[in-house]
């Protein structure tokens, strides 16, 4: 058995390399294996890659894998998807191999130098189709190209097919026409003409049928292409066979089928041609995103202005950003103010304000304003990049109801090809006379109308359009298998802190004592809290500057821990601090205790503060409830959902907080390493969750989740192990992520219906079923548009998915 070479990370010395060898060579089917510490690799003889690579990982080491996405052409049915994926598959080296009718590409997943690139495409070449790799043919550029060739092929049997259907069918709709064939050019001749014009359709635009359809059965994997072939090709030496040799058919069988023939080509490739451009628009979500970016930047060089392709900009780059124009990558502002229009990456359609210092990304549309910006992300590394990567994996990715689909379709066109020769037998044995040609009718329409490509674009293209939509709404599915397990959630677990809440303390509420002034009082708070880092003081600070207080300055700052704080400003002592800090420093707090206890009741937190030894604030500070998040709870409950929050407050807080959102179920006191086991106590009857997080903590319990859902504000860590991510941060983004995962599951379906149902209906009309009762058969013709409408009728419904709303009212 022939061996293959792969790189190995991990060998470090001579021990490693016996470990590796000893663990390759016990995988199952694998025989002698070579470890070369030097080129830190291993050959084995035999063995699959994914057992090797198993069983290397287990061990501690791992075998290094690399990808490639070849654009695949000639691929039309679920059939062919499963051919070319079992023959990637077969190759030394490729450890998965997953095929998408709908964006007619293959990921190749491989050991790095275990296979070529010019190997992976040798063996689809091999099994009747054209590989390219994906950065030689853009994906847009290979559906425009399949298109025009499409057409061109649909026209030219069109052309050469429509004499053959007047000429035959011509005089059976109009007898005086039949007259007129015969008093002119003949029966003979009529039939001659039909078969040099529907040799010219098979040879010409039904080639690929032919090519294709033969290699399948040369594989003993027949697809839909071998259906074609065998029923097109019945039709026509049948037809040939009456036409130049009639003595070999019973004088009641003699006709000719040429219109058959030509015509069922030419309505599978009519067919074919609505499909692509169907398939076309499917991805318009990930055209809008690109089309987003760009295309110049004006960026400042030694202190020129100059305008500069996108990928010249570099991080650290000076941008000038004009009113009107787009934000060519992330960056950070440094001079100037405007609103910047957000909707096409978040999904949400109010402008955001945008001073020094805040962030903004490229694609989106800058206001009225002007401003320059500093560039932080470049190329791939820009937020809407990563967008488009996300959804482009997301719309490549494959359910787990696919694998079912693909079963299906595994032995379904061998069945086909069964049930069409005991339909032409059983019309040979116990049909009326000419049993032959009605065999042939039923044996022909049987396999043209049992072609399964609606069942193969059945799933994939309601992915594509579904999670393209998603993403315009805001919603990133990173992983496929979310978008199937999100529609069977039951509890929605929600983290307070980031997610229901802003995640940065706001002061909220001031009382003052008797005879203070507010604006007098906030600013020598301010003042006192300005030496602090806390973020109780950064709320505080920020209150102040926000109202355009001058803070004036402190001296002999005193930190008193657990208590508060204390300094001199203005010539007189300030104390900021708890209750109990006021205590210890004999300050009378009189009515202000009663406004406290009602701050803390409400889930604030009560800061008092002293002016020389009198009482003369409270203020309340909290983590507000972010925008949308009560109306997005209300929603989430409405489904049916189990909302639940957790938080590391005290249960009095969180309480408080749970009951101002319409929260009952609060798990409180948490503690960050607690979440998993919170989730796991959640779930224990059974039931399926999902968590909503944003922070470094959450990582695990995002992970944990049957579904993980990160605010895409939060950190990196939390986002990549998270299964959806929300772009804006808004916790309304969830009930759009459940409305689109609804919505996909209930169309893909429908699809599955349509497309198996059709099948079991018409299969047993094509064969004959009617017949003993109405005289009834069906024209091959009718059943090669029947097929070409179900797979246009699927990609119309998934289209559908493309209004889908954010399921807020």
């Amino acid at each position: 058995m022939a061996g293959y070479t792969f790189e190995v990370e991990g060998m470090t010395c001579g021990a490693c390399v016996g470990r590796v060898e000893r663990i390759l060579s016990a995988v199952d089917g694998a025989g002698k294996a070579v470890a070369n510490l030097a080129q830190n690799s291993a050959t084995v003889e035999g063995g699959a890659a994914p057992a090797l690579a198993a069983a290397l990982e287990q061990a501690g080491f791992a075998a290094r894998e690399t990808h490639l996405t070849l654009a695949i052409e000639g691929m039309t049915c679920a059939s062919c998807v499963g051919r070319v994926e079992r023959g990637l598959a077969a190759l030394p080296g490729v450890t998965q191999a997953q095929v998408n009718l709908a964006t007619s590409s293959a990921e190749v997943r491989f050991l790095a130098g275990a296979v070529t690139p010019d190997a992976l495409i040798s063996a689809v070449a091999a099994l009747g189709y054209v590989a390219k790799p994906q950065a030689q043919l853009g994906a847009e550029d290979h559906k425009t190209a399949e298109m025009d060739d499409l057409r061109r092929q649909l026209l030219t049997a069109l052309v050469l097919a429509l004499p053959v259907f007047v000429l035959e069918m011509g005089g059976h709709l109009v007898p005086a026409f039949h007259h007129f064939i015969l008093r002119t050019i003949g029966t003979q001749t009529n039939w001659l003409i039909q078969f040099v014009l529907t040799t010219a359709v098979l040879i010409g635009p039904g080639r690929v049928f032919y090519r294709r359809g033969w290699a399948s059965l040369r594989h003993g994997a027949p697809d839909m292409n071998a259906l074609v072939m065998i029923g097109t090709a019945a039709a026509y030496v049948f037809s040939v066979i009456a036409t130049f040799a009639p003595g070999l058919l019973p004088s009641a069988a003699r006709a000719v089928y040429f219109e058959a023939a030509a015509v069922i080509v030419t309505l599978i490739l009519l067919g074919r041609w609505m499909e692509a451009r169907a398939k076309g628009r499917t991805g318009a979500a990930i055209a809008r995103l690109v089309g987003l970016a760009p295309k110049t930047a004006q960026v400042e060089r030694d202190g020129v202005v100059q305008d500069l392709p996108l990928d010249q900009v570099l991080v650290g780059d000076i941008l000038h950003l004009r009113p009107g124009e787009k934000v060519a990558v992330d960056g950070e502002v440094l001079t100037g103010d405007s609103y910047v229009d957000e909707s096409m990456i978040s999904g949400e359609p109010a402008p955001v304000a945008k001073t020094v210092g805040a962030a903004i990304t490229g694609g989106t549309v800058n206001g009225t304003g002007a401003l320059t910006y500093r560039a932080l992300r470049v190329g791939a590394d820009t937020m809407l990049a990563q967008i488009i990567r996300m959804v482009g994996e997301a719309q490549g990715a494959r359910l787990p109801v696919q694998d079912l689909v693909n079963k299906i379709t595994g032995w379904f066109v061998p069945a086909v090809l069964l049930a069409a020769a005991l339909t032409v037998l059983a019309w040979v044995v116990f049909g009326p006379a000419p049993a032959l040609t009605h065999a042939l009718v039923a044996g022909v329409a049987v396999l043209i109308i049992a072609c399964p490509c609606a069942m193969g674009l059945a799933v994939p293209v309601s992915i594509m359009v579904g999670t393209g939509r998603a993403a315009e709404l805001g919603v990133l599915f990173r992983k496929g298998d979310a978008l199937q397990g999100l529609q069977s959630v039951q509890v929605i677990a929600l983290d307070k802190t980031g997610t229901l809440t802003a995640g940065r303390p706001e002061m909220t509420d001031m009382v003052l004592a008797k005879g203070f002034d507010r604006n007098v009082v906030l600013a020598r708070i301010a003042a006192v809290e300005a030496k602090s880092e806390h973020p109780i003081a950064q709320a505080i600070l920020r209150a102040a500057r926000d109202k355009g207080l001058e803070v004036p300055p402190a001296f002999d700052f005193a930190s008193h821990t657990g208590f508060g704080i204390a300094a001199q400003v203005a010539g007189q002592r300030m104390l900021v601090g708890s209750a109990r800090f006021m205590a210890r420093e004999g300050v009378d707090l009189g009515d202000l205790g009663k406004a406290g206890d009602t701050l803390a009741a409400n889930g604030k937190t009560p800061l008092f503060a002293a002016m020389a030894g009198r009482i003369a604030a409270v203020i309340g500070v909290a983590d507000p409830v972010k925008p949308g998040t009560p109306e997005a709870i209300a929603a989430l409950k409405a489904m049916g959902l189990r909302v639940v929050m957790i938080s590391g407050d005290t249960k009095a807080t969180a309480r408080v907080i749970g009951g101002e959102l319409g929260i009952t179920e609060v798990v409180a006191e948490v503690l960050p390493e607690g979440k998993v086991e919170a989730l796991a106590a959640l779930r224990a009857d059974g039931a399926r969750l999902a968590f909503v997080g944003d922070g470094i903590n959450d990582a695990p319990a995002l992970a944990s989740a049957d579904v993980g859902i990160a605010i895409g504000t939060g950190t990196d860590v939390a986002i990549e192990a998270a299964d959806v991510v929300l772009i804006s941060g808004d916790l309304r983004g969830v009930v759009s992520a459940l409305t689109v995962s609804h919505a996909t599951m209930r169309n893909i379906k429908q699809n599955l219906f349509w497309a198996f149902g059709y099948n079991a209906a018409l299969i047993p009309v094509a064969a004959g079923v009617l017949y003993p009762l109405w005289a009834v058969q069906l024209s091959p013709m009718l059943a090669a548009g029947a097929m070409a409408m179900s797979s246009v009728f699927v990609l119309s419904n998934a289209l559908r998915l493309r209004w889908v709303s954010g399921g807020m009212a």
